[in-house]
């Protein structure tokens, strides 16, 4: 049996008489709330005023210009806990649905042909991107819109990131991720696939070769392990699974999983995205084990609902210690102790305590860990001149995501740390306005 139909495609989104009647419930508030709560300043408030006057080519064109990501923030942006939150409707009744809008702008935009991308003069300065995703997209499109040569080293098979490869398809498709990457290639911008960086000094090595300015933008694609790297069979980090998920392997995931139980460690949307890719590839039981409560779990309301609506069994106040194996050294369990909930930690919220004398263990086939991403051990010895900080993760000026080595910016996942694709999205857009400026000096000089 195949379950590629599972992943198909995502729910379709609002058509033009479904937008517009959202449009038109807008308050068209002065100094509007919903547009500062959009962190890549896409300005919902004026493509929505536009919409709701049936001005649909000038909402377009607001979004893109903005965001040159917007269909895929649409899709994927926690609008609810950002410029859904703000809207002042809020007050009277339900938020305007503002993600929901601005996709089907955007999609409809990509079916009818409207392009809204415009190239200012080229420049002769060159810029080189490491890495594909929001942040290095955002800020390709943003040079290359100012008429800079721009080439992304990617090193995967395929540009797109996260977008590719760290989302299910049953949420953001194939099909949707090409129409968003066609408005950047329009751009000139050039892609240069199967490019690591991941050898000694190459990011510094790209200034003397030709480019002016380097953005780095690499991401995140080592997953934090429960405990130092095991190789049991049976255990999974999540990047490696969701990732596999979108390389073809469907069929052959399946076979591991159908009518098995399955754990997944976390309670963010990458591991919604593993308990829904669990179930649609056939697993008898799927666990979602998270230490502390159901409020206390970051994935967004409707995805919790969604699982709980799925059968996913939620396994709340339970911290994994360790797994057990079978004779063949295989896993066979997840050794758990139950938790109950203590003061307030950095994170904002209530710390799990474990509760002495409490372990015991879950039975399960297959386990995934969800519990977050990390930069790369070797990334140092890329970009050495370059200050870390404990983590690893890149420092930089907030106002510009200038690094300590002239002519090298970064943003996204490596200086943030896991965030959402919208941060990425402006973090690309504020290192492109600052490394714009500092080539426009340079040539001054």
């Amino acid at each position: 049996m195949s379950y590629a139909d599972n992943f198909s495609k995502m729910q379709k989104g609002f058509d033009m008489g479904q937008a517009i009647a959202e449009a038109d419930r807008c308050l068209l508030c002065h100094d509007a709330p919903c547009s500062k709560g959009c962190p890549a300043d896409t300005d919902p408030a004026s493509f929505i005023k536009k919409l709701r006057f049936r001005n649909v080519t000038g909402a377009i064109r607001t979004i893109k210009t903005n965001n040159i990501l917007g269909g895929a923030c649409g899709v994927l942006c926690p609008t609810a806990e950002l410029c859904e939150k703000e809207c002042s409707a809020t007050g009277i009744g339900q938020p305007i649905a503002i993600g929901k809008i601005q996709r089907f702008l955007v999609e409809h935009a990509h079916e009818t042909g409207f392009e809204v991308v415009e190239k200012k003069n080229q420049r002769s300065e060159k810029v080189a991107i490491v890495g594909s995703g929001p942040a290095g997209l955002s800020c390709a499109a943003e040079l290359a819109r100012e008429g800079f040569p721009v080439t992304v080293f990617e090193a995967r098979g395929e540009p797109g990131g996260v977008l590719r490869y760290g989302v299910v398809s049953y949420r953001f498709d194939m099909d949707f991720l090409a129409a968003e990457m066609a408005d950047i290639k329009k751009l000139g911008v050039e892609f240069k696939c199967g490019s690591s960086i991941d050898s000694q000094n190459k990011a510094e090595d790209l200034l003397k070769n030709s480019y002016q300015a380097v953005f780095l933008a690499p991401g995140l694609w080592d997953a934090v392990r429960l405990q130092e790297k095991k190789d049991i069979k049976g255990l999974y980090g999540s990047v490696a699974y969701l990732e596999a998920l979108r390389d073809g392997q469907l069929d052959a995931f399946a076979g591991k999983i159908e009518n098995k139980t399955v754990a997944v460690i976390g309670g963010g949307s990458v591991a919604m995205d593993c308990i829904g890719a669990a179930i649609r590839l056939g697993a008898k039981d799927v666990y979602l084990v998270y230490r502390r409560s159901y409020t206390q779990m970051p994935a967004e309301e409707d995805e919790k609902i969604e699982a709980l609506n799925e059968g996913i069994h939620f396994l709340l106040l339970n911290q994994p210690i360790d797994y057990v194996l079978g004779d063949d050294g295989g896993l066979k369990g997840l050794k758990l102790v139950r938790t109950a909930l203590g003061d307030v930690d950095a994170s904002g919220r209530r710390s799990p305590v474990n509760i002495e004398g409490s372990e015991w263990v879950l039975p399960a086939d297959l386990v995934i860990e969800a519990i977050g991403n990390k930069a790369d051990d070797q990334s140092p010895a890329w970009y050495p001149q370059v200050k870390l900080n404990e983590k690893k993760l890149i420092q930089v000026d907030p106002d510009t995501g200038k690094t300590s080595m002239d002519g090298i910016f970064a943003g996204g996942d490596i200086v943030r740390g896991p965030a959402l694709v919208v941060n990425a999205v402006q973090d690309g857009k504020v290192a492109a306005l600052a490394i714009k400026a500092y080539l426009s000096q340079k040539s001054e000089e």
